[in-house]
């Protein structure tokens, strides 16, 4: 009796604890999976007011054609264009902004984005890939 017990705890056991093992195994194996960092500039944050807006050292005419040029460039999706008073409806990240282009003096205009929809809970990355685009290309010919 005692025998057909041991054997009985002998066939069972392994079974019991070979799943255990074959998990064990097989993680052991797999290299861990890093998710990949996030990018400060595509992550939605709350933006303050002042910093969607800038001035720059050039004449409304100049910085209205730059900041169209800048919203080709980073590929948002232009729905309104008004020269005449000087915005630019645009579309990116599924929300709608408004550039507006305002003159300071004969060298210097502002520019000021915000969102149609006012509220600042959108990626930073949409004005400051806009602002960068305007400084590296403001000594360009338009």
């Amino acid at each position: 009796m005692k025998k057909m017990f041991i054997l009985l705890a002998l066939l069972i056991m392994p079974y019991a604890s070979a799943e255990e093992v074959v998990i064990a195994a097989d993680t052991a194996q797999q290299p861990a999976v890093q998710k990949p960092a996030l990018n400060p500039l595509t992550v939605s944050q709350n933006i303050m007011f002042e910093n969607c807006t800038k001035i720059f050292g050039v004449n409304q005419e100049k910085l209205f054609y730059l900041t169209l040029a800048s919203i080709s460039a980073n590929r948002f999706n232009v729905e309104e264009i008004q020269s005449s008073h000087g915005y630019i409806i645009f579309s990116a990240n599924r929300n709608k902004y408004l550039a507006t282009i305002s003159k300071i003096d004969k060298t210097n205009a502002i520019l000021k984005i915000t969102p149609c929809n006012n509220v600042y809970n959108f990626p930073p990355g949409i004005i400051t890939n806009t602002f960068k685009y305007i400084d590296l290309n403001l000594t360009q010919p338009i």
